[in-house]
């Protein structure tokens, strides 16, 4: 059975990135159903999979970083508005038998993605 997870690395600092608000959704053309919300850890992960199991199926997901508020509480030298607030990475998932990791780099100016394992 696969599963679905995410992680947050902290690119500016070089650690992970800790008490991240994620929300994760299921995504269709009539839709967007809020699947869970979680926060992430000191290791910047969270404490179990976002998906598993029977509850992994294929179709469109969509992920969403509150990262603005991150970098408000852990650096408040940043300008205000921040640049970046809400990242959003929308992916499909082709087997619903894989194991399917999204992690995300950020810094409060950048960010990128690819599916880990």
């Amino acid at each position: 059975m696969g599963k679905l997870s995410t992680h947050v690395l902290d690119t500016s600092i070089g650690k992970p990135g800790q008490g991240i608000s994620i929300q994760l959704y299921g995504v269709s053309a009539a839709k967007h159903e809020l699947l869970t919300t979680r926060v992430t850890n000191a290791d910047g992960r969270c404490d179990e999979p976002l998906l598993e199991g029977e509850t992994l199926k294929v179709g469109e997901y969509q992920l969403e970083f509150a990262i603005g508020t991150y970098f408000a509480k852990s650096n408040p030298n940043l300008p205000e508005p921040a640049f970046l607030n809400t990242v959003v990475i929308r992916f499909q998932v082709a087997n619903a038998q894989e194991n399917y990791h999204v992690p995300l780099v950020v810094t409060p100016w950048s960010y990128s993605t690819y599916r880990g394992s």
